[in-house]
C-alpha cells in the first residue's frame, strides 16, 4: 500500500499508466513463458524473432487507444442512446445486469467478428491489419503485434453494436461497464489464443476460441481467411469462415504481404498503396468451401 500511495504521488497519470503495464506483464510472462515451455507447440526462442517489436506494440497499443479513443467512444454512445426510442431504453433497464452484460458481450463480439474480417476483404484495411500477420513465430506476446489504427478499428465495429442497440446506458449505469469488461476480456483472452501450446481442448473448442482455432488464423497462406471471431468461434461456423482441423496444427505463419521488420516503417507504410511489387492482400475468403470440423 505505501508502494502505491508513493507512486501516485510521485508519478503523472502517464508515468503511473506505464508502470501498471509493465506489472501486467511481468504477471503474463509468469503465467504464459512457463507453459509455453512445459507444453510449447513449436521449439522456439523466449527471445525470438520480433520480440522486442512486440514488446514495443504492447506498450503502445495500451497506452494510445485508450487516449485517443476515449471521446470518440463517449460522443457516439452519447449520440445514439438520444437518437434510440424511449421503449428500447426502457426495455434494456429492465433486463437484469446479467442479461445486459451478456447481451453486449455477444453484440460487440459479433461487430468485432465483421471488423476483423473487413481488414482481411477490404485492401485499404489489411494494410493495415498485415501488420498482425506478419509474425512468423507465435507466442502470447503476438496478441500485442498490431497497428494501433487496426486495433482502434476492430474496437469500434465491437461497441458499435452495443450503442445501436441501447445497451450502453448513461453514466452510473451498469451498461457502462461493458466497453471496460469488453476490453479486459478479449485482451487476455487474445493472450491465450496467440499462446505457442499444444493444448486442445475437445468439445469445448465449440464454443470457445482457443489456441488452435487462431493458430489457424496466422498460417501462411489461404486459411488466413478464416476463423475470425476473436472468443466465439460459432460464429465463423454461422457465416461459413470456419476452419479446425481435428489433430493437424499449423507449420508455418506468416503473410505474403510485404511487411517491414522495422516498427517506424510499420507503422507509417499502410498509409500508402501498395508498389507494384507489393504482394497486396492475401486471397479472398472461399466460404462455398465446406468447413472442416
Amino acid at each position: 500500500m505505501e508502494i502505491l500511495r508513493y507512486l501516485q504521488t510521485h508519478l503523472s497519470p502517464f508515468q503511473l499508466s506505464v508502470v501498471r503495464l509493465a506489472i501486467w506483464l511481468a504477471i503474463l510472462a509468469v503465467v504464459f513463458v512457463p507453459l509455453e515451455r512445459l507444453f510449447a507447440l513449436h521449439k522456439q526462442k523466449v527471445a525470438r524473432k520480433g520480440l522486442l517489436t512486440d514488446l514495443a506494440y504492447y506498450f503502445l497499443n495500451n497506452l494510445l487507444p485508450g487516449i485517443v479513443l476515449a471521446y470518440p467512444i463517449y460522443y457516439l454512445g452519447r449520440a445514439v442512446h438520444s437518437f434510440l426510442p424511449w421503449h428500447v431504453h426502457l426495455w434494456v433497464s429492465a433486463m437484469p445486469v446479467w442479461l445486459q452484460l451478456l447481451a453486449g458481450f455477444l453484440a460487440a463480439q459479433v461487430g468485432a467478428y465483421w471488423g476483423h474480417r473487413w481488414s482481411h476483404e477490404w485492401p485499404v484495411l489489411w494494410r493495415f491489419h498485415a501488420v498482425h500477420h506478419s509474425a512468423e513465430e507465435i507466442d502470447f506476446l503476438v496478441n500485442s503485434r498490431a497497428h494501433p489504427l487496426d486495433m482502434m478499428f476492430t474496437r469500434l465495429c465491437g461497441y458499435i453494436l452495443i450503442f445501436l442497440f441501447g445497451l450502453s446506458n448513461p453514466p452510473n449505469r451498469a451498461g457502462d461497464l461493458l466497453p471496460i469488461i469488453i476490453v479486459f476480456v478479449g485482451t487476455f483472452w487474445g493472450f491465450f489464443v496467440h499462446a505457442n501450446v499444444r493444448w486442445r481442448f475437445g468439445p469445448l473448442e465449440w464454443l470457445v476460441a482457443t489456441p488452435a482455432f487462431h493458430h489457424w488464423h496466422h498460417t501462411r497462406g489461404e486459411m488466413t481467411d478464416r476463423n475470425y471471431a476473436a472468443t466465439l468461434p460459432w460464429l465463423d461456423r454461422m457465416f461459413g469462415t470456419y476452419y479446425m482441423p481435428k489433430k493437424q496444427w499449423p507449420e508455418a505463419y506468416g503473410t505474403d504481404t510485404p511487411v517491414s521488420s522495422n516498427l517506424a516503417v510499420q507503422l507509417v507504410d499502410p498509409f500508402f498503396p501498395p508498389n507494384k511489387n507489393g504482394a497486396g492482400r492475401p486471397s479472398a475468403v472461399r466460404t462455398s468451401e465446406a468447413s472442416t470440423s
